[in-house]
């Protein structure tokens, strides 16, 4: 479980962290974006995406993506792929949300100076902005892995809750917040009771020491 939770979280970011970031320097740069109209348009959704519940992703998923990944992966659709991908749009709109409060202040104080010397928005941001933003950057991956690891519905709906270390993409998996949420349905005392603590501690360890590489990497830049 612990494997699983790592897997998940760690398999979110990589997927979604990337996304975010072409999509962040997107919004942040309206003369590459299409249109003041479509540029409004997608941040509002990205804002209201972050208040969608997860239970609503989760039962989505159950009727759109498993069918599909079944068909066409084989399997029961229910696997750490799929949690994978849902959990990636999950934590999309909150790294978002992140590096454009991070990238967007300074990227405004370059703009007038900038513009005198010729350079675009997207110009200022590659070559100024992003080489002195470790901090921001690895807040929002901090933040989106913790979110994707702390999550408990989307694992609990779509990673098929096996307590096994994956071998495929299409097997199933259980992570942490997934058993503490079958644990504390089901049972009262007894040693699935007490694994619970034990959960719970594992998952304050996990997002501890990743917030303190991130700190550490972060000072030495």
């Amino acid at each position: 479980m612990l494997a699983g939770s790592v897997l998940l979280g760690t398999s979110a970011l990589l997927l979604g962290w990337p996304l975010a970031f072409a999509l962040a320097c997107w919004l942040l740069c309206p003369e590459k974006s299409g249109g003041s109209a479509l540029r409004t348009a997608v941040g509002g959704l990205v804002r209201i995406m972050t208040a969608v519940p997860t239970v609503v992703y989760g039962f989505a998923a159950v009727f759109l993506l498993a069918p599909v990944i079944r068909s066409g992966l084989g399997g029961s659709g229910m696997s750490w792929l799929t949690a994978s991908l849902m959990l990636c749009l999950l934590i999309l709109p909150t790294v978002v949300l992140i590096l454009q409060a991070g990238l967007g202040a300074r990227l405004d104080a370059l703009v007038l100076p900038g513009r005198a010397m010729g350079f675009t928005r997207l110009e200022l941001l590659w070559h100024f902005v992003l080489p002195g933003s470790a901090g921001p950057l690895a807040s929002s991956a901090v933040l989106g892995f913790g979110r994707a690891v702390g999550d408990t519905m989307l694992p609990l709906m779509l990673a098929g809750n096996a307590p096994d270390v994956p071998s495929s993409l299409t097997a199933g998996t259980r992570s942490l917040t997934a058993h503490m949420a079958l644990v504390t349905s089901n049972e009262v005392g007894g040693a699935a009771y007490d694994s619970l603590f034990m959960a719970g501690m594992l998952l304050l360890l996990i997002n501890a020491a990743v917030s303190l590489c991130i700190r550490r990497l972060g000072g030495r830049q």
